[in-house]
């Protein structure tokens, strides 16, 4: 299997057996051939007398020193591993040996830049993926010095976690090695303090960079680089990430009390990216769409300032401190997701950051909370094939939304002291949940232990409700908030957490506007909490700060975990949802209104509400959306709506009605405004009618200004390309065209975006194919055919498109390849494969599903997991869909 498992237990084993000293290792990397030279020197102590094994994935293993003896490699190397027998206490071990380059964003990733035919390479290592690059100990509590030197084309940048040394001359080591110096030049890192193996990095290649500086609250100098692909630099707007970078810098090292702990802070904006961006210390990689060579959405610009504080934080939770197996993945991913939210809020211009964590981050957690895969936050891991599918929804947002209120239930002064004495025992080792929860507790003086079982170590979501009663004239006399377990088949019933909450009574004006006359904080501890009522009416809008007068006596709204306290699903009564969703626009507070929005789809996901009665509120309301990430959650919700969760036969009225609105919209919207592009990209999405195609084709041509204010710039109008071919209104030619006026690696992703498209069986089978044979497709590239494969793929009356013969129909064809991906790609492709190339939502789908899962009791649980996760989805879109239709 291209995964090359290791357990739990084997790492125990491996760790009580060895303490590792320093990595040495020269790496000749010209970016050509299928491979790479790569010569490890590792020295580590041993049990003396015992047996092991390093982590290797080569393609050949020239060699095998340990201690001096030169070992068989045919006798020792395996699939992933070299074995290790007859240690001495004091070990050194010398592995020469060839690694692939990878195309899938794993190991050491090559791209070539079609502007200039420029290569570009960077390494890409969790969870277990050094081991493609250099011979190593691949688990998170056998930290250790790692000393780099690179070979590489004399022109090129080479950066990695020590700083950047001056380029010097190849001759020497080149002769060492037995090659060629010419052309070449040598880059000798320092060596690093004692950090984890997926930590580390190099990233190499003719990358431009702006360099800065900063003085850390130690003292020392840091230095300060922004990078880029040459032919992206013109883009790149590094004073604006500097800027947050710095914001970050002294927020962080305030609160947590401790210096940055690294010499240098890099930032790399690399191709091809997996993810949004990872943690190496030191020399951080992201992905390279936060190089905006178009105009952005503040959305997206909010999303990168996230990003960058989020990885920013690592450097203390997860390189300096780091957890000693995965299932404490949540040591390092909620704590940076938490961190990063709360220094946008309040050290950058995203003052309401926590607003876009409510909208976007917590509907994650709450969407994964209801899989069948849900897991506490602490999560069992008893081996990679376990962790490497845990990035989820619960690690993150879940564990980020529990440190919130932990947080304001131990108190923000005392929760960090305990962080700090957190860093100050553990710096530069590894730790555990209890490590953590020591520190807190002393700290605040409180036994976290039923806290820590009842929110880290069990899964599941609550649901909360409102119980009242109202008067003749609609006004509440009483109310209570009932708390019910959400439960799953096959999963734990969850606990009635305790919890704070927020509940807000809102009057409907004369004006149209709500105003907020009641708000209480309560604390639920079981099945039901009274609200205490105080019917302050008018003055309570006033002293809300609504500016709002001529509050009438009914109807009122409860809205229940207004202000977002609760990690809770919640409903409406019967009267309040009615009025909410009637005037929605009358909510004028952010978070309010996306608390009420984000109840409603929950209603619509759980089959309660119809999703034409959303798609017809958005249609009137969602002009009155100007939080921009709240609008593009929205936006994303409306398609989910129009093309999965309304019945077939009602999607192409019901997208002609919605493409309609949004260009209503986007010809009302101020000029040069966030909502005006976000309208736009809306209904170049959802437009079908000859008359809106028309339009769109004529911004295409030049015709015709978008909008004013509204440039038709690169990246928007590929996304009319897209639109126009999935219409079959531009064939290949056309975009061929179009291809030619920008024939950059973006351009060429979105040109195979817009191929794959047409609801045609010839495009379909096209990108079928390619995906699954062409193996020399880079993982974007793949990618981008994926999300064109999925658009279109029914008809107008359900039908899934046709395949081309020799192809089977493409569900077949599916469930017949799926375990084999498993056996035959690496991790990123199997995964892209088997949620993108997954059949539309049908019967035949579900009754396929299940009778898959039942033949394979033995698949990888990683791909156990995802086929279950499928299955939920499409079952929970039929029942969606029997609603809307009923």
């Amino acid at each position: 299997m291209p995964q090359h498992n290791l357990t739990r237990a084997e790492a125990q084993t491996r760790a009580a057996l060895l303490s590792v000293q320093s990595y040495d290792i020269t790496l000749v990397l010209d970016g050509q051939g299928e491979d790479f030279r790569s010569v490890t020197r590792v020295t580590f102590s041993a049990e003396e007398g015992a047996a092991t094994f390093i982590d290797a994935i080569t393609t050949h293993v020239e060699s095998i020193t340990l201690n001096g003896e030169e070992l068989d490699p045919t006798a020792l190397v395996t699939p992933g591993r070299i074995a290790l027998p007859g240690l001495a206490a004091e070990n050194v071990l010398t592995v020469d040996a060839r690694f692939a380059y990878m195309n899938t964003g794993e190991g050491l990733h090559r791209f070539v830049d079609p502007v200039d035919d420029e290569t570009y390479l960077y390494t890409q290592f969790e969870v277990p993926d050094a081991r493609r690059v250099f011979p190593v100990f691949e688990q998170p509590d056998l930290k250790a010095s790692f000393s780099f030197t690179v070979l590489a084309p004399d022109h090129w940048t080479v950066v990695s976690n020590s700083p950047t040394p001056q380029a010097g001359e190849a001759a020497e080591p080149a002769a060492r090695l037995g090659i060629d110096a010419a052309g070449l030049s040598t880059w000798q890192f320092a060596p690093t303090p004692p950090i984890s193996s997926y930590i580390t990095a190099i990233i190499a290649g003719p990358y431009r960079g702006v360099f800065s500086s900063l003085r850390s609250s130690d003292g020392e100098d840091v230095e300060l680089g922004v990078y880029c692909r040459a032919s992206l630099f013109e883009h790149l707007d590094a004073d604006d990430i500097l800027d947050i970078t710095r914001a970050g810098f002294e927020f962080y090292e305030r609160i947590f009390g401790t210096p940055y702990p690294f010499e240098k802070y890099d930032q790399l904006f690399v191709p091809e990216f997996n993810a949004g961006a990872m943690e190496n210390a030191g020399a951080v990689t992201f992905l390279e769409n936060y190089v905006f060579r178009s105009r952005p959405t503040r959305a997206m610009v909010e999303r990168r300032a996230v990003t960058i504080l989020h990885e920013l934080a690592h450097m203390w939770f997860g390189d300096l401190v780091t957890m000693r197996w995965w299932n404490d993945l949540w040591l390092n991913e909620s704590f940076a997701e938490f961190m990063s939210t709360l220094a946008t809020a309040e050290a950058t211009e995203f003052t309401d950051a926590w607003t876009t964590f409510a909208t976007l981050e917590k509907a994650w957690a709450y969407r994964q909370d209801q899989l069948p895969s849900t897991h506490p936050i602490v999560a069992p891991i008893e081996d990679l094939a376990d962790v490497e599918v845990n990035f989820d929804g619960i690690t993150y947002a879940k564990g980020a939304s529990v440190l919130k209120q932990l947080v304001a239930w131990v108190g923000r002064e005392e929760f960090f002291t305990g962080v700090q004495r957190y860093f100050e025992s553990h710096a530069w080792s590894n730790t555990e949940l209890s490590d953590l929860m020591v520190e807190l507790a002393e700290a605040s003086g409180r036994d976290l232990s039923a806290w820590t079982a009842l929110w880290l170590e069990e899964s599941g979501v609550t649901l909360m409700r409102p119980r009242l009663e109202r008067a003749a004239d609609g006004t509440v006399s009483a109310l209570s908030i009932e708390q019910t377990p959400v439960e799953l088949p096959g999963q734990p019933v969850p606990s009635l957490r305790p919890q704070r909450m927020g509940v807000g009574l809102y009057s409907l004006g004369t004006d149209g506007i709500f105003a907020r006359t009641e708000f209480h904080e309560i604390d639920i501890d079981g099945p039901t909490a009274q609200v205490p009522l105080t019917g302050t009416g008018g003055t309570g809008a006033e002293r809300a700060g609504t500016g709002h007068a001529g509050v009438e006596a009914a109807p009122v709204v409860v809205v229940v975990n207004d202000a977002d306290l609760a990690y809770a699903k919640v409903r409406f009564d019967e009267l309040s949802l009615r009025t909410a969703m009637e005037h929605l626009s009358g909510f004028t507070d952010s978070l309010t209104q996306l608390m009420v929005l984000s109840t409603v789809w929950d209603m619509v996901r759980d089959g309660e509400l119809s999703a034409r009665a959303y798609i017809d509120m958005l249609c009137t309301h969602l002009p009155a959306v100007t939080h921009s990430t709240g609008l593009l959650v929205q936006m994303r919700q409306l398609t989910t709506a129009l093309t999965a969760y309304l019945p077939p036969a009602d999607r192409p009225q019901a997208r002609a009605q919605v493409a309609a609105a949004l260009q209503r919209m986007m010809h009302a919207a101020p000029a040069g405004s966030d909502q005006q592009l976000q309208f736009f990209q809306g209904f170049t999405a959802h437009a079908c009618t000859p008359e809106q195609l028309d339009e769109l084709a004529a911004v295409l041509d030049g015709q015709d200004e978008p909008l004013p204010g509204l440039s038709l710039d690169t990246d928007l109008r590929w996304s009319v390309v897209v639109a126009l071919a999935a219409a079959g209104r531009l064939d290949a030619a056309g975009v061929e065209r179009w291809l030619a006026e920008d024939d950059t690696a973006t351009g060429r992703r979105s040109a195979q975006t817009a191929l794959a498209a047409p609801a045609t069986p010839e495009a379909k089978s096209t990108a079928f194919t390619r995906l699954v044979d062409d193996r020399s497709l880079p993982n974007a590239t793949a990618q981008a055919i994926a999300r064109g494969f999925r658009l279109g793929l029914e008809t107008e009356s359900g039908e899934p498109v046709a395949a081309l013969a020799p192809l089977e129909p493409f569900a077949a064809e599916y469930f017949d390849r799926v375990a084999g991906w498993w056996e035959t790609r690496t991790l990123e492709i199997a995964q892209l494969f088997t949620l993108e190339l997954y059949p539309p939502a049908s019967q035949s789908t579900v009754i396929a599903t299940l009778a898959w899962l039942q033949s394979h009791p033995a698949a990888p649980k990683g791909l156990l997991r995802l086929m279950r996760e499928n299955l939920d989805t499409a079952e929970r879109t039929l029942r969606c869909q029997a609603a809307a239709g009923s």
